[in-house]
């Protein structure tokens, strides 16, 4: 079959797809081998892939792909999280857009039928995308965290937890989105800095009568807007500008009403006037000093935002359009004494970026410091879960789990496991559902109707059903002790954005161990996020997100794949340049072009005795590679995914493209020997292989056209074989062989000689015998007439220094050329390089805190450089005394 120019990836990547569906080979089922388990981080329900879910869905594919290679039974577990704010206010925007319908006339049954007839239709969208990439999930273990098991998991959890005393029910300060309407977690809440303006507003004292005096106090605020739930003036008892009104009142701008001056060693002396207004319902510290002086709360702000009847003036009207207006109105009245502009950080709701508003109100909580405690040392101590790349993140984990705090887990939604609090009367019990509930109380009241029970109207925050995740997938709450839960938990390798390293991965770590006593994986893999080349965050907002879809059309999933692991070592962020992307379509097309060229040589094979050329180059090649899979290998313990694709794409595209495959290929008149031929094709098979993790849909579709016999059908399930011993001698006997023709090609281009044109050339007598094996091919490839092996160079002979071996090449009148002074630049470099890694090892403070690999690396490269100097210093030396 006569294969196409380039390489069209569109009929490929379907082909292949169907052709793995088919056949089931990413289906799972527990057997005698070992598990490789991951469980895939749900995207939500309501969007599309961006490129952060590329990248971590691609880490994933590598390693499961990777692990079914190696004989492991490999499970990779799809699903999608009910996301419940930004569903529900998606599915409030269609309704009030689409059908003019507004959620409040509808009744919550009513509601959710709509919710799910959205979820149906948008749904699938992602899972098509994953499919478009070359996921290797098993479909059919997909999980939506709404799916009838897993709320029934959740349940049970929230029931477990209250029975053991650690969920409760409270009138705290909690995060309020007053465009989403419901409560969020602290983790929830995303602080920017943006600028602000500081208002000093003076307050004048009043008189026994409690009217003004011509006296005041100066308070800087950046919330005008709340000064109708002002109670107190605070000041620091330590602040001697203020000890004289110990006792005194002031009277609230705007609507007169007096408030006593109180002290308070909370209070910043030195920032702003050192007084601070104290407003409890409107903010955290302020209701802390509010409880500590047993001062009132008036919440001036109704859960939209707007001035409440409590406010008495503005009543109704939006906070910032008031904050706006208060101002104007007090800068009217004189009570301004002046405005500054400030940065501060303000806290966005991380699902809608609204401003949040702190907020009394009764909610749901979670008890987390024993958790924490546990998870902590999971981690930390008996390194039970590790975390990858564990010098970046492990802190910011401890962080987080040495500073517990209760968990709102409440929120006020409709879209989601609605909280299992069952009301009768002034009495809440907790049951796993109404009947349940109901023969609890029917002990205390016995003329209850089942009936009369009414179950509270909020749901449950999303993270605390996603948290049972790892558990849930395999029905280890909802069906204890399946041989499925048994066999998969805990599972792998977790695979994660960084910016959830509380918000998911602490809390399933707190779950598996409070749950199941057991922790939910082994390793947690943190990406780093994905940024534009100007280093901003991909975001809708700013427009620099590209489309996926879009990319896989133009490119392939291959060169997307390609594009987004080549740039992304752990943990560090992805600058995204399309750049990268057209890097993996050339790729593509190089290996497409390979295959072409394979057929070409396959086609004029001949029985025949293997030459003395093929048969270096076989014997290099062999142990070229083995060498490289020993270091992909070790990458792979190491999670260097990015250095693994490196390694594979420079032994393909440099090693078996530029020179291996030039090495073999005969001459016009010739042709190759079909031994040579076999083991070519093996060898691209071998890289194939190594390849397909990263790329799989071009690796299968080359695999199968390559004329060897194949030990599979399919390429996805061809197992990698052991590890197989290297020479390094013949592996430096090659390299280089590619380094002095590197370098007489350079000599070439520099001084314009044709590659038709023969050489003459000297070299160093003691590297003779290193050279015999590869002789003849140095003189075919590098079109060299005349090679002879010197103790001294002809004079006037030109040095080129072929990393650290010296040759001469011996000049034509018309070519002669002096490149002393090139030599002696790369001297000097070499000299201060030197300089620079002798520096770093007498550092005390490097050697001591630098990782072992570090120092030995630094030590390999002293001692290159001094073994180059001295090759140099040989070669200036012999081409001086001979001129």
């Amino acid at each position: 079959m006569e294969l196409s120019k380039n390489y069209e990836h569109h009929d490929v990547e379907k082909k292949w797809a169907a052709y793995w569906t088919k056949h089931n080979f990413f289906s799972s089922e527990p057997n005698q081998k070992e598990p490789y388990t991951i469980v895939m981080p749900p995207p939500n329900v309501t969007g599309v892939l961006h490129l952060g879910h590329t990248l971590n869905a691609t880490i994933q594919d590598v390693l499961i792909r990777r692990a079914r290679m190696k004989g492991y039974n490999a499970c990779w577990v799809p699903g999608c999280d009910h996301a419940s704010i930004a569903t529900e206010a998606k599915v409030v925007e269609m309704l009030k857009k689409e059908k003019n319908i507004d959620k409040k006339n509808l009744t919550r049954e009513q509601f959710l039928e709509y919710v799910f007839e959205w979820k149906e239709k948008y749904g699938s969208i992602i899972y098509q995308q994953l499919e478009l990439l070359g996921c290797s999930v098993d479909w059919k273990r997909k999980t939506f965290t709404m799916d009838k098991h897993y709320e029934q998991a959740v349940i049970q959890t929230f029931v477990s937890l209250y029975n053991k005393g650690l969920i409760y029910k409270g009138a705290r300060m909690i995060n309020w989105d007053v465009q989403a309407q419901t409560a969020l977690s602290n983790e929830e809440v995303v602080y920017q800095e943006i600028e602000s303006q500081l208002v000093y507003l003076n307050y004048f004292f009043a008189d026994n009568n409690g009217n003004p005096t011509s006296e005041y106090i100066t308070v800087a605020t950046q919330r005008p807007e709340t000064i109708m739930g002002d109670v107190a003036i605070c000041v620091n008892p330590n602040d001697e500008r203020y000890k004289k009104h110990k006792g005194r009142n002031v009277i609230v701008p705007l609507i007169g009403k007096v408030i006593p001056i109180i002290f308070d060693d909370y209070v910043d002396i030195d920032f702003g006037t050192g007084a601070l207004k104290i407003t409890p319902a409107h903010a955290l510290q302020d209701y802390e000093i509010g409880l500590k002086h047993q001062l009132p709360i008036i919440d001036v702000l109704t859960e939209k935002g707007t001035i409440s009847e409590a406010g008495t003036i503005y009543v109704g009207e939006e906070r910032f359009e008031v904050r706006k207006k208060i101002t104007q109105e007090l800068q009217a009245k004189n009570f301004i004494q002046k405005t500054e502009t400030y940065k501060t950080n303000i806290g966005f709701s991380q699902r809608t970026n609204t401003i949040i508003e702190p907020r009394i109100s009764t909610q749901w909580f979670l008890k987390t410091q024993t958790l924490n405690a546990a998870a902590l040392e999971s981690v930390e101590t008996k390194k039970e879960v590790r975390i990858h790349p564990e010098e970046k993140f492990l802190n910011t984990y401890k962080h987080w789990m040495e500073n517990p705090k209760d968990w709102c887990i409440s929120r006020q939604l409709w879209w989601g496991q609605r909280i299992p609090a069952f009301y009768y009367k002034e009495t809440c019990v907790v049951a796993e559902n109404k009947n349940a509930a109901y023969e609890q109380l029917k002990k205390q009241f016995s003329e209850i109707q089942i009936n009369h029970i009414v179950q509270d109207e909020d749901c449950l925050d999303t993270w605390f059903s996603s948290w049972i995740w790892p558990i849930e997938v395999f029905k280890g709450l909802s069906e204890p002790n399946n041989k499925e839960f048994a066999y998969y938990y805990p599972t792998t390798i977790l695979v994660t954005g960084q910016d959830i390293i509380f918000f998911w991965v602490a809390r399933m770590i707190m779950a598996g161990i409070e749950l199941k006593q057991m922790k939910p994986f082994e390793w947690v893999y943190f990406t780093g996020m994905v940024r534009d080349k100007q280093g901003r965050k991909m975001s809708k907002s700013l427009g620099n997100s590209p489309d996926l879809i879009a990319l896989i059309k133009e490119y392939g999933a291959d060169a997307v794949r390609f594009g987004v692991m080549i740039s992304s070592p752990a943990g560090n962020d992805l600058l995204f340049d399309e750049s990268a992307l057209l890097q993996g379509k050339k790729f593509n097309n190089k290996l497409w072009n390979t295959l072409k060229l394979l057929h070409i040589l396959q086609s004029k094979a001949a029985e025949k005795e293997t030459s003395f050329n093929e048969q270096f180059a076989v014997q290099y090649f062999q142990h070229r590679i083995a060498q490289a899979k020993e270091n992909i290998e070790q990458f792979y313990k190491q999670y260097k995914l990015s250095e693994i694709l490196k390694t594979i794409y420079a032994l393909i595209w440099d090693d078996f493209c530029s020179y291996y495959l030039e090495w073999i290929k005969p001459n016009v008149d010739e042709a190759l020997s079909k031994h040579c031929m076999e083991q070519t094709e093996i060898f691209f098979q071998d890289l194939l292989q190594l390849l397909h993790p990263f790329m799989p849909f071009l690796s299968e579709e080359l695999y199968q056209r390559v004329s060897v016999k194949k030990e599979t059908d399919a390429l996805c399930i061809k197992q990698f074989e052991p590890v197989q011993q290297y020479d390094i001698k013949i592996i430096s006997s090659g390299d280089l062989l590619k380094t002095m023709l590197t370098c007489l090609r350079e000599y070439r281009n520099k001084n314009n000689i044709s590659p038709k044109e023969a050489l003459s050339i000297e070299i160093e007598k003691q590297h003779e015998q290193t050279l015999l094996l590869s002789m003849p091919l140095l003189l075919k490839q590098g079109n060299i007439e005349n090679l002879s092996f010197v103790s001294v160079p002809t004079k006037n002979s030109v040095p080129l220094l072929a990393d650290r071996l010296q040759l001469f090449v011996l000049q034509k009148e018309q070519n002669k050329t002096n490149d002393l002074s090139e030599l002696q630049k790369e001297y000097d470099h070499l000299k201060s390089f030197l300089q620079s890694v002798e520096a770093k090892l007498q550092n005390e403070r490097f050697v001591a805190n630098a990782k072992k690999e570090i120092i030995d690396l630094e030590k390999k490269k002293k001692a290159d450089a001094i073994e180059k100097m001295q090759s140099l210093e040989r070669t200036l030396y012999n081409t001086n005394k001979t001129r």
